[in-house]
């Protein structure tokens, strides 16, 4: 048994907090009851005093969600009972467990690859029904498949490569070979497919953070309280009355979009809105996109365009339609650009569905899976690495070089799912788990 399987840690599988259950989780080695029966117990410390009674649950090694010894105690879920059955462990040799340890051990055990251990932290934080579903998917294996599959296609494609590089002697033409050729077509095209799921999971996973800029006045506070639904910005003909950041977050279609109304931007403000501005800029810095809002009615001079990164997509939304008679909708010469009345609703389905189109979203039904930003990065530079390989064989017409840049690939695709991965790679993703996973 592996070293790190000898040492005994405990934790609460439970959130802080009062509630009915406590559930204090324990993996290692050690004299327990019978397997995968509910048994009453009463937890004592090691001087005897009862802590609590309730139910203690055995699932024997490996099979258990560790792939160690895991014993489970269901009581009493007051904070002081659940942290005092905790000490009563620990005096008895085990260790507080590290965040997402629990998960870390199973991956370690060959219970579940990194995909799948990340996804259980996913399915806890996931902000919608549709993001949930995908991390249930992502959990179930279906993105580990999906990305073992392209490596075994890549496998595939080096053993042809690298079997006619160890005869020299026969002179090979790798670009008149149809069989490879017909390889590196599948292979290219199974790498389009990954990259457009991966990002649409991207985005299901952390969402999308749009910034809403625009001149004092221009509708800002209107357009928030419109796609929230509520009156969550306050909305006067006065301009400048949203002097702080203020966050909504709305669902489309099963993407969580969060929506930030800033303070209008302008010159000479008093000393409380030009804080307001400077916090504006600054959450422009991490922003998705940007919901720029012009009035309909007025000329716009486009002197915002200084203020955001030229990186970030912009949406123009001209307001106010409800007053000039404009057509709702995206205008033909840009579809960017938008014609909405926050007042009457007009254009707002087209809104959203433009947002929808920003966040290279669409929604793949049962078909979907979480991804986080290391996965769309890994998978980038697999890709990469492929197309140098191509480039390399059409440019020099030898495959040594294919053969090294479809090595580099598979070992990029290694770590999506963690048959190749360093310590330190392992110590961040699993430090971001809570206690107890």
């Amino acid at each position: 048994m592996p070293e790190y399987a000898r040492d005994t840690i405990v934790a609460a599988a439970t959130p802080p907090g009062k509630g009915g259950i406590g559930i204090v989780r324990i993996s290692g080695d050690g004299k327990v009851p019978q397997p995968r029966l509910a048994t009453c117990a009463t937890i004592r410390n090691r001087n005897g005093d009862e802590l609590d009674s309730g139910i203690a649950l055995y699932f024997p090694g490996p099979a258990s969600y560790t792939g160690e010894s895991v014993l489970e105690f269901h009581g009493h879920g007051g904070p002081v009972v659940v942290a005092s059955v905790i000490d009563a462990a620990v005096e008895l040799g085990a260790r507080r467990a590290a965040p997402g340890e629990f998960s870390k051990r199973a991956f370690l055990n060959g219970k579940l690859d990194l995909v799948q251990a990340e996804a259980i932290a996913d399915l806890i934080d996931s902000g919608t029904s549709q993001a949930a579903r995908a991390a249930l998917r992502s959990l179930s294996g279906s993105f580990s498949h999906a990305v073992e599959n392209l490596q075994q296609q890549l496998v595939n494609l080096r053993l042809h490569v690298e079997a006619a590089i160890d005869f020299p002697e026969e002179e090979i033409d790798f670009l008149s070979d149809q069989d490879l050729l017909r390889k590196i077509e599948a292979c290219g095209e199974a790498f389009a497919k990954l990259r457009r799921e991966v990002n649409i999971g991207r985005v299901l996973r952390d969402g999308l953070q749009l910034v809403i800029v625009g001149k004092p006045n221009v509708g800002k506070s209107s357009l928030l309280n419109l796609l929230s639904g509520q009156d969550a910005a306050i909305v006067t003909e006065v301009a400048g009355t949203t002097r702080d950041i203020i966050r909504e977050r709305i669902e489309i279609d099963g993407l969580a979009v969060e929506l930030v109304d800033t303070a209008g931007l302008r010159e000479n403000p008093n000393r409380i809105e030009a804080e307001g501005i400077r916090r504006a800029r600054e959450a422009l810095k991490n922003a998705d996109g940007v919901l720029w809002i012009q009035d309909a009615s007025e000329v716009e001079t486009g002197e915002l365009d200084q203020e955001i990164p030229g990186e970030i997509p912009v949406i123009i939304l001209r307001n106010k339609i409800d007053v000039t008679g404009d057509t709702p909708g995206p205008l033909k010469e840009n579809p960017t650009t938008l014609n909405v009345s926050a007042r009457t609703g007009a254009g707002i389905d087209d809104l959203r569905e433009t947002i929808r189109q920003l966040a290279g979203y669409q929604d793949l039904g049962e078909g979907a899976f979480t991804a986080r930003r290391r996965h769309v990065d890994a998978i980038v530079m697999a890709a990469d690495h492929f197309q140098r390989g191509l480039e390399a064989l059409e440019k020099n017409r030898a495959g040594e070089l294919l053969a090294e840049d479809l090595r580099l690939s598979h070992e990029a695709l290694g770590e999506v799912t963690g048959s190749m991965s360093s310590d330190d790679l392992l110590g961040r993703i699993f430090s971001e788990f809570c206690i107890g996973k």
